[in-house]
């Protein structure tokens, strides 16, 4: 498993702790998707996406102002033709670049993925999986395939629903077939989505829901390839965000249009691209602080596990794997 080396924690935590600044770009690269998840609220957005040289750009003002990890996602970022050329622009300034995917196009992108460190596909479920995601499960295990192939080591992600809750270990030893490592998240309902939706996608039964998270617990302690740490999983299975949220101290969203924004649930604009991200981040921070101590807090696995560490838990931080 690809984990950072000292030299990229010192290097993040004096970007973040003695600079004050992310160290995290997460882009959401473009506006399509070739799916069509009922979940999913980012396909329905559809609107104006940064052109290639915009894209550059910002990478390397990204560079200057001391950001160490690129990562690309939303909606479908293997429908960006010039995926390939972001990502090696990315590298070429040292940043360790990621990609988050549905997987589709895997079979036919992975050869061109050279300059990516970290790749995530999105497999929520087997059996529940087509109903979630409107495709059949083996063309996306092609493509998992097809980019080990190519030389990926690969991150499953699961968002757990109450369509795939008693499939969780029969994901993790699916994984443990192909060679991959898996992390899970609940499902986060977010705005823009029918209440019908919503209704069909919630846990339900939580007895149940419990028993599954205390076996994945198990499942990790015996070293089954999950990712997660332990606190959080117990965090997940109590539906509780027990910590303190530092999002958007490590982690700078720019949308596929250039809009900088706080995070994930907060879409409250702070400014754009176009008027340099450093310029930006510094004018918003008394925003960035109001929006937090706000916030009633999410269970997105990105920002609880990276805010641990942010705060030094012993076990996050000795085990953290995967930004």
């Amino acid at each position: 498993m690809r984990s950072f080396s000292p030299r990229m924690a010192a290097r993040a935590l004096w970007q973040m702790r003695i600079r004050g600044r992310p160290f995290v770009l997460s882009h959401g690269i473009n506006a399509r998707c070739n799916l069509s998840c009922r979940f999913c609220e980012y396909w329905r957005q559809t609107g104006r996406e940064m052109s290639t040289p915009q894209i550059l750009h910002m990478l390397d003002e990204a560079h200057s102002f001391g950001i160490g990890v690129y990562n690309a996602w939303t909606v479908e970022p293997l429908l960006r033709e010039d995926l390939p050329e972001i990502l090696r622009h990315a590298k070429s300034l040292g940043m360790t670049t990621s990609l988050i995917t549905n997987g589709l196009l895997l079979r036919q992108r992975a050869g061109e993925l050279t300059n990516l460190d970290l790749l995530s596909v999105s497999v929520d479920g087997i059996k529940s999986y087509k109903e979630l995601r409107g495709i059949d499960l083996q063309a996306v295990l092609e493509g998992i395939r097809a980019a080990q192939q190519a030389g990926h080591e690969i991150l499953i992600n699961c968002v757990i629903s109450g369509k795939n809750m008693r499939e969780l270990e029969d994901l993790v030893h699916l994984t443990e077939s192909l060679g991959c490592w898996i992390s899970f998240e609940p499902m986060h309902e977010s705005f823009g989505i029918e209440e019908k939706v919503w209704g069909s996608l919630r846990i339900e039964d939580i007895p149940a829901y419990e028993k599954m998270l205390d076996r994945l617990i198990e499942l990790k302690k015996s070293g089954a390839p999950i990712i997660n740490s332990v606190t959080y999983l117990k965090m997940i299975r109590d539906l509780e965000p027990r910590f303190k949220c530092h999002a958007s101290d490590i982690i700078l969203h720019v949308a596929a249009d250039g809009t900088i924004e706080n995070c994930r649930v907060h879409h409250e604009p702070l400014g754009n691209v176009s008027e340099g991200l450093a310029k930006v981040w510094q004018s918003s921070q008394v925003r960035q602080r109001e929006i937090v101590k706000g916030c009633e807090g999410c269970l997105f696995f990105g920002y609880v596990e990276n805010s641990l560490l942010y705060e030094f838990v012993p076990e996050v931080m000795r085990h953290y794997e995967w930004m």
